[in-house]
């Protein structure tokens, strides 16, 4: 009961945070860590506990993504998948001492990339002239991360979406949510044929997102973009040192 209550907890603050800034994956991927779940089986059911919450985005978006002609949206939607498979099939021959030594690194780089997000993403837009718009090769690579480890994955889409010139941001939102459900989707899709999803933990977890994403809303409007972006790293940082202390026998 005190694991259910903890992964309650986790995946509620995951669905504020995700509402308000980002960085839900620093609460419930470590939440299933501590409560016993295997690391590359609390990465993939993880994705599945914040899946629900991305079509929701994506859906809040739509009429920004109406915008997009539908070849080139699913130009882009099929790029994604196919970095998806590959980066959740990656995660499928990890065995968990491998992906136990990459999480630190990978948690670190998440949080490092969400914390300096504004500036990656203006200094993409201030690169984007001469660049080839919608480079199949940069999304290909950002997918295979989401698909093998999803943590800071937004900040990295609208980045190379400023890379490739986009402005509206509105617009870049909805596709970053529209790519991102479909990237899980695969995700989700493989880890749970692998049978890698912990069902009874993310099914709780699901339920505990979707109420903090509904509480997120008056929560983003009470409190400072600062403070929030400041809690998210304090998480971000002491997560990245417990796995780096963990990986070296502390």
């Amino acid at each position: 009961m005190i694991d259910f209550l903890i992964l309650i907890a986790a995946a509620f603050g995951a669905g504020v945070l995700n509402t308000i800034a980002g960085g839900g994956t620093f609460l419930t991927f470590p939440a299933l860590v501590l409560t016993g779940v295997p690391p590359v089986a609390a990465n993939a059911t993880s994705a599945v506990a914040v899946f629900p919450g991305y079509l929701g985005g994506a859906l809040g978006f739509r009429a920004e993504l109406a915008q997009i002609a539908r070849p080139r949206l699913l130009r882009l939607t099929l790029i994604t998948l196919a970095g998806g498979a590959l980066g959740s099939g990656l995660l499928l021959i990890s065995s968990n001492d491998v992906f136990a030594a990459i999480v630190p690194f990978l948690l670190l780089a998440a949080t490092l990339i969400f914390l300096f997000g504004d500036g990656l993403r203006d200094w993409a837009a201030r690169h984007a002239r001469g660049v080839t718009p919608e480079g199949a090769a940069g999304l290909f690579a950002v997918a295979v991360y989401g698909g093998y480890f999803n943590g800071g994955l937004g900040i990295v889409l609208l980045a190379l979406f400023a890379l490739w010139g986009f402005r509206d941001l509105h617009m870049m939102n909805g596709l970053k949510n529209g790519l991102s459900f479909a990237l899980s989707a695969i995700s989700v899709g493989i880890f749970a044929l692998a049978g890698l999803v912990y069902w009874p933990q993310a099914a709780v977890m699901m339920v505990a997102a979707i109420a903090g994403g509904y509480a997120g809303a008056p929560i983003a409007r009470a409190l400072p973009r600062a403070m929030v972006r400041g809690l998210i790293a304090i998480v971000g940082f002491g997560m990245s040192a417990v796995f780096f202390w963990q990986w070296l026998g502390g």
